[in-house]
């Protein structure tokens, strides 16, 4: 059997009674199972955590939750839409950076890598964390959307006021959990290539989110990304 997946410290304990180590190994065994079976899983393992790792509970202003990671070689880094440096721009965070620039006069930057977001308190979340190469949706109800669930509810019962960015339909399915009295949330269609122009480009995110975070006295998000040696000719 493997060993159960290990949560930063700080989720282990905000989600402890929400989700336990059976849970955990179960979807470690499953992963496990895949690679065995000589299946390319992403993102690496030391980077399946990545979101939770660099947004602990406590600091979580804004969620964005994309639904499975990238599963090109090379993208995946275990923050939602979110490639590593030195990948070309991924068709939907393009579309983010065009309603980024529409709504906050922010040029787009010529990299994917949406750490410093991370670092500020957005949590990149994803509804499953990972994927098998070349197979979107692959590892889609085995186990990750219950781990994904806990930490939706638990930042979304804090008293403490929060934005979520439920963009697309799947993303919108975890909305029931939030008390939207309490809470920002912000519907609009997926920032995809095939739906942006349904409803995400013009929607306003940033600058709703921070106006709320704002009046809440939590102090808005930098959403400006500081540039890499690894940035590529902007594609907008």
């Amino acid at each position: 059997m493997s060993p159960p997946l290990l949560l930063p410290g700080a989720w282990a304990t905000a989600l402890s009674g929400r989700i336990d180590d059976t849970d955990l190994t179960a979807i470690a065994q499953f992963v496990e199972d895949e690679m065995a079976a000589g299946k390319r899983v992403f993102p690496a393992q030391d980077d399946i955590f990545r979101a939770l790792t660099l947004t602990p509970p406590e600091a979580v202003k804004v969620v964005i939750l994309g639904q499975d990671p990238y599963h090109g070689e090379g993208q995946a880094h275990g923050l939602s839409f979110s490639v590593q440096p030195g990948v070309r721009t991924p068709p939907s965070l393009r579309n983010i950076y065009k309603e980024l620039h529409a709504d906050l006069g922010i040029a787009p930057a010529g990299h994917g890598h949406l750490d410093h977001w991370a670092r500020q308190g957005v949590l990149l979340l994803n509804s499953v964390l990972t994927v098998e190469m070349g197979k979107a949706a692959s590892h889609q109800g085995k186990g990750w959307e219950k781990l994904t669930d806990a930490i939706v509810a638990q930042v979304a019962e804090r008293v403490v006021p929060s934005v979520f960015l439920l963009w697309g339909a799947h993303a919108q399915r975890k909305a029931g959990a939030i008390d939207e009295a309490r809470h920002l949330v912000i519907r609009s269609a997926h920032p995809s290539p095939l739906s942006a122009h349904g409803g995400f480009l013009g929607s306003r995110p940033f600058s709703q989110a921070n106006a709320f975070l704002e009046v809440q006295g939590r102090g808005g998000i930098d959403w400006a990304l500081p540039p890499m040696e690894t940035d590529m000719p902007r594609l907008l």
